[in-house]
């Protein structure tokens, strides 16, 4: 009797501990998607952010993506490996404009933070927690900052989701 009692409360406890993640995780979202709307407002939606990614194989790359009034209008790819020497050397570059968006298939989808966003709460956060470590990160501004997930029992390179290591508004231009 105490072990089916003992059973049932170490149950009851895990439980709402897992209820109490997945609620805090959408009441992080939904402050930092209320914080990148006061952002958005701010900068007149127009910004750059830095999108990263690494592997544990030592590749790693850069992708900024440029957005003016909304629109993505350009996007710049940098990608790294290691060197004989163990030092990351560049051996990928490119950039886009807004006529050629999407044009190149390596790096971050040209996509704005609302599409971002959107994508973090019907896709990233809403995977199966039983199979699925998620993750949510805020910067120092409470902007989105890292959203994904990663399969359980997983080894290398597994991350699903986005990383991104700077969002700054764009210079507004001053006509006199």
């Amino acid at each position: 009797m105490k072990k089916s009692l003992l059973l049932l409360l170490t149950a009851i406890t895990l439980l709402s501990a897992c209820k109490k993640d997945g609620i805090a995780k959408k009441d992080e979202f939904q402050t930092s998607y209320e914080k990148f709307q006061n952002f958005k407002k701010s900068s007149a939606n127009s910004y750059t952010y830095i999108a990263t990614s690494g592997s544990v194989f030592g590749y790693s790359s850069t992708t900024t993506i440029t957005i003016t009034n909304g629109v993505v209008i350009g996007r710049d790819y940098k990608a790294y490996r290691l060197n004989d020497a163990h030092q990351s050397v560049l051996y990928i570059s490119w950039t886009e404009d807004k006529s050629s968006i999407s044009t190149h298939t390596q790096g971050q989808d040209a996509l704005t933070l609302d599409q971002i966003y959107t994508k973090a709460k019907n896709e990233w956060l809403k995977v199966d927690t039983k199979a699925n470590d998620i993750y949510f990160e805020t910067d120092a501004n409470g902007l989105i900052a890292s959203c994904g997930y990663v399969p359980k029992e997983c080894q290398d390179d597994c991350f699903n989701g986005i990383h991104i290591s700077s969002i700054q508004a764009t210079p507004r231009l001053v006509l006199n």
